[in-house]
């Protein structure tokens, strides 16, 4: 039986995914195969040494040391796209927030004093300090083209608006969904400069961090808007707020509070709302749970941000056992695993390798049990991170 450590609240719907007859699941359970995480932070967590896989119920692994998770042969799973339409759905709410000055106006409402009459007076004279402007012809910069990048887009193309996007990184996929007229920007300063909104959805790494700094914004047209609704310093929020001040940023709206922040009268902040919809926390349980299921029965990864993306079909008869072995992405890593099985008398009836960046996996069907004493020889071959017989009781055991 499988069992699968829970370090968050996970959706039920997503921990349904895992057949009780098969997985023990619990927020404290000893020796896991599996970690389930959302927030909470695994940098200072003791990795136990049953470990095989770590499951994100969200997009970003910020919170995951991903190095040492794939030092050690484990691979980690995010839901990509799974909150899209939620996060999209707050970036319309965010460029409406801000185009027609709604927080500002919903303060001005509930400071109001007096009777009905009185009342009535204050908003006819106080209603012209909150004029704001439309978003049809308005001009959209997405940064980033991935799941909710791209539906952020063609959202804004069917509100009426100008889109442009920037992603050198862009899959086919993705290309092939985004609306035929969304137009290519060169770089980041050649989107910030068309731009009158702005939409970040890229991960916060070394080159993300800051992207937007006072020398950019200096190249921002003028009345423009900022949202961040994908990670905590990718814009440099003091020269935001300097921009704020001087009147040419015309609003800011994020999801990550601050002092700096919180009360400046052209910025709306949120705490953390992006993916917060009951049908986002379920897709991405569901999501996550089946890519940690599929990886730990059969060996297949999908969604894996540190380990290629591998599928081979379990055969239709039943005389087959699986080996998955994970190893440093060197050269004849195949020829010294295949050697050894064929030291032990194993055929190999099925097999497929892939590799990305350092690592490397190596999925084999053979035709006989695969003994431990094999299993202990091919975890001892130099490069060799991690070997599984699915199904076989040294699967429980230490790698």
């Amino acid at each position: 039986m499988h069992k699968i450590l829970t370090l968050n609240n996970i959706s039920v719907v997503g921990l349904n995914r895992f057949p009780r007859e098969k997985y023990e699941i619990a927020s404290e359970i000893a020796h896991p195969d599996a970690i389930l995480v959302r927030s909470a932070s695994m940098h200072d967590l003791e990795i136990p040494a049953s470990l095989r896989a770590v499951g994100r119920a969200g997009a970003g692994v910020n919170n995951i040391p991903v190095a040492r998770m794939s030092e050690r042969g484990i691979p980690v799973f995010n839901a990509p796209g799974a909150n899209a339409n939620a996060v999209k759905e707050l970036v319309v709410a965010g460029m409406l927030l801000a185009a027609r000055n709604i927080a500002q106006g919903w303060a001005f409402a509930r400071g109001l004093e007096g009777d009905d009459a009185a009342i009535n007076k204050a908003v006819e004279a106080g209603k012209k300090q909150f004029v704001g402007f439309e978003l049809p012809g308005r001009t959209l910069g997405v940064v980033g083209l991935g799941a909710i990048g791209v539906q952020v887009a063609n959202v804004a193309r069917a509100l009426g608006m100008k889109v442009i996007g920037y992603d050198p990184t862009i899959t086919v996929q993705r290309a092939w969904q985004l609306a035929a007229d969304v137009q290519q920007a060169l770089s980041v300063d050649d989107l910030v400069a068309r731009s009158d909104f702005i939409s970040f959805h890229v991960p916060l790494t070394d080159e993300t961090r800051g992207m937007i700094s006072a020398e950019r914004l200096r190249h921002m047209r003028k009345g423009g808007v900022l949202l961040n609704f994908s990670r905590n310093g990718i814009i440099d929020d003091a020269a935001a707020v300097a921009a704020l001040d001087s009147g040419h940023l015309y609003a800011y709206v994020c999801d990550f509070p601050s002092n700096l922040l919180k009360d400046h009268p052209r910025v709306v902040t949120l705490p953390h709302l992006g993916a917060s919809t009951r049908e986002a926390e379920e897709n991405c349980a569901v999501m996550v749970a089946d890519q940690v299921r599929a990886w730990l029965e059969d060996g297949n990864v999908t969604n894996s941000v540190n380990f290629p993306e591998i599928q081979l079909p379990r055969g239709a008869g039943s005389g087959t056992y699986r080996l998955a072995v994970v190893n440093s992405n060197v050269p004849n890593m195949v020829g010294q695993i295949s050697t050894d099985l064929a030291a032990a008398g194993l055929n190999i009836i099925d097999m497929l390798n892939r590799s990305r960046g350092d690592i490397a996996v190596t999925l084999m069907d053979l035709d006989q049990w695969v003994p431990q004493e094999t299993v202990l020889k091919l975890r001892d071959i130099p490069g060799v991170l991690s070997v599984r017989c699915l199904g076989c009781d040294q699967d429980r055991e230490g790698a």
